[in-house]
């Protein structure tokens, strides 16, 4: 047999285990919300060793904006997200022939918090969350005395989702009247970690994200209770509040968006089936709220039948039912 014979099968050898090696490990890539990442992470974790390392599932954290962004470049299967598609991201998508799965998969408590050592903040209305954190506040609501003369005349520090976030999106729509409208002499971050460390370090802090990281940090943060309007009585949020719909306005569904593309390859469906199957059990072990089963069943119907577009038609929405959502006739 000649040196080159040898080389021919050498490399065919070597092509065939690579191909056995590509099958042996498929790829679901997920990117996008910080709040959903704790989710998908969990379910990630349970389905690959469901699969015993024949699918690696990567999750990366780039805010719910950013994940839109790879999205809709084609660049991932599934994208996390703490607020609908927005109108021009799903003009991007539809530009580049991106289809895309909306599906509910747990609620979260938006999560107001502060320094544990702040001896005054006890609860906190929406009326004053709209006095520190608007635009028109920038600059000129500095000190807490100047929100509620009551409390003391010490410096606000703020801390808070950056602008790719869906947190800041919901939390500027239920607070201001208006998504991504607030003042922006904060410290903003995609990363929920940092702001978490952020106000744990600084007496005079207040911040808010996702619920999970509070409950992940309870030694290092208090959180505030919440009054919607004049008469009602602060609620703190919960597993419990959050189910009752008690703790308004900052109570909101949580989503993923699966590619209609990557939906037909084995391992995205194999993923998502299991997603709606274990997440709700999943969700609430990460201190989420899980959906009522039916509502998880309604979501896999969708899934299974490749209904795609949004609920929402690229308004965002505050205090929308789940179930409402699902019957909604979607649009692309």
């Amino acid at each position: 047999m000649n040196g080159f014979k040898i080389l021919t099968i050498a490399a065919m050898v070597a092509a065939g285990f690579a191909a056995q090696g590509a099958k042996a490990q498929a790829i679901v890539k997920i990117d996008g919300s910080s709040t959903v990442f704790p989710v998908t992470e969990a379910v990630a974790e349970e389905f690959q060793k469901a699969k015993k390392g024949s699918v690696k599932v990567t999750v990366g954290v780039s805010g719910t904006g950013g994940g839109f962004k790879k999205f809709c470049r084609g660049e991932t299967d599934i994208s996390g997200a703490s607020r609908p598609i927005l109108a021009n991201e799903m003009a991007e998508c539809k530009a580049a022939g991106i289809k895309y799965i909306e599906l509910p998969v747990a609620f979260d408590a938006l999560t107001v918090v502060a320094n544990p050592k702040n001896p005054f903040l006890k609860q906190i209305t929406v009326e004053e969350l709209k006095k520190i954190w608007e635009p028109a506040a920038q600059g000129k609501i500095t000190k807490w005395n100047q929100v509620n003369p009551a409390w003391p005349d010490a410096p606000i520090k703020l801390f808070g989702p950056g602008a790719d976030s869906g947190t800041f999106d919901y939390f500027t729509e239920a607070i201001n009247g208006k998504a991504k409208a607030s003042r922006g002499d904060f410290t903003a971050s995609e990363d929920d970690n940092v702001l978490v460390q952020g106000v744990s370090r600084d007496i005079n802090a207040i911040g808010y994200f996702g619920y999970a990281y509070y409950a992940e940090n309870q030694d290092k943060l208090k959180a505030i209770p919440v009054v919607e309007k004049a008469g009602k009585p602060a609620v703190l949020p919960s597993q419990d509040t959050v189910m009752k719909g008690t703790y308004q306005p900052l109570s909101r569904p949580i989503f993923i968006y699966v590619s209609a593309k990557s939906a037909d390859r084995a391992e995205v469906k194999e993923f998502i089936d299991f997603y709606l199957k274990e997440g709700g059990k999943l969700a609430k072990e990460v201190k989420y709220v899980p959906l009522p089963d039916a509502e998880y069943k309604h979501a896999h119907e969708i899934f299974t039948k490749r209904r795609t577009g949004t609920a929402f038609g690229g308004v965002p929405e505050v205090g929308v039912e789940v179930a409402e959502l699902l019957k909604r006739e979607p649009k692309e």
